[in-house]
């Protein structure tokens, strides 16, 4: 019987590009075995600035129902994918603010020895995507987590260029995710659960 695997996908989104990224990699998740938790970073914004973007409002609507993170979904999950936009290529103030409350558990050592991987959109090509990957990683590294990008291991990866993780270039929120982005996904996500099981499994034979 294979070794469970628990993967919790940590995103923020205002606009609906990475959400629509995040779910497809939960999908992709419960396909490879995993149990899965969706969850969003909150939103640190005012309202006034959220209802002055239509798209902003909607998607803050659509997506009421998907419960906020807390640290007890890093203590739960083996892995962890992170999904951000990117803010002048760096992580979202909103999923940094979720990242800075977890320095107990950091210090307890609970964060360490789990599978981290993420991804990120922007709305121009080269827009800070890898910097924002890079950047999040750091956080990683601090964890004593092990990072596990998509590399050049698939031929789907030569086509969208990122070997640091899933990126889709959205426009201005009119480029939709399509099947370059959703197989980017798939196979980094397949990549991480293969990986999980087989770290826990080791980790669990060890002990």
């Amino acid at each position: 019987m294979p070794t469970p695997v628990n993967v919790a996908v940590i995103y923020y989104s205002s606009t609906g590009t990475v959400s629509t990224i995040a779910e497809a990699v939960a999908r992709d998740a419960e396909n490879a075995g995993a149990q899965v938790r969706l969850r969003k970073a909150a939103e640190l914004a005012p309202q006034a600035a959220i209802d002055s973007n239509p798209a902003w409002a909607e998607h803050a609507r659509a997506t009421a129902g998907i419960p906020e993170v807390s640290p007890d979904d890093m203590v739960w999950a083996d892995a962890v994918i992170f999904g951000t936009p990117t803010r002048y290529g760096n992580v979202t103030a909103q999923l940094k603010q979720f990242l800075d409350t977890l320095g107990g558990l950091w210090q307890a050592g609970s964060l360490a020895d789990k599978v981290y991987s993420g991804f990120t959109a922007s709305s121009t090509a080269h827009g800070g995507q890898e910097s924002t990957l890079l950047a999040l990683y750091n956080t990683v590294y601090h964890f004593g987590g092990i990072l596990v990008p998509p590399g050049y291991t698939d031929p789907s990866k030569f086509v969208d260029g990122n070997p640091y993780g899933t990126s889709h270039v959205s426009g201005q929120g009119d480029i939709p995710v399509a099947e370059q982005t959703l197989t980017a996904a798939r196979v980094q996500t397949e990549r991480v659960v293969k990986f999980t099981r087989a770290i826990k499994a080791g980790l669990a034979a060890e002990n």
